[in-house]
């Protein structure tokens, strides 16, 4: 049997709530999904707004830029980067199974 020397690990960057954009060490839990985390904290949340708004019609507003000021969107800009490039990689690591298991480009593609 032949055993591959592995790569020298690089620091992994630490997965990210697609929500609100904090690090893994920054909740107390992080669930994974296809593609997406959500941490224990926005469970929470979306807990509560799904009870509030249960039997009402709701408006979404998104982007919810109005309610932010300049400085508040300026700090939340890199979470947002670092939850884009985690779902870019998560979806690299999708189609590389998807190759090595022999499926093509086209297929991939649709």
């Amino acid at each position: 049997m032949t055993v591959q020397a592995e790569k020298p690990a690089r620091e992994a960057e630490p997965m990210r709530c697609s929500f609100c954009g904090k690090a893994q060490n920054e909740v107390g839990t992080l669930v994974a999904g296809p593609g997406v985390y959500i941490c224990d904290e926005c469970v929470g949340l979306a807990e509560s707004v799904i009870e509030e708004f249960r039997d009402q019609e709701v408006d979404v507003r998104l982007p919810m830029w109005q309610s932010l000021s300049d400085e508040e969107m300026l700090q939340h800009v890199p979470r947002v980067a670092a939850v884009a490039d985690q779902v870019e990689a998560d979806l690299r690591g999708w189609v590389q199974e998807l190759r090595r298991r022999g499926v093509t480009w086209a297929r991939i593609g649709e």
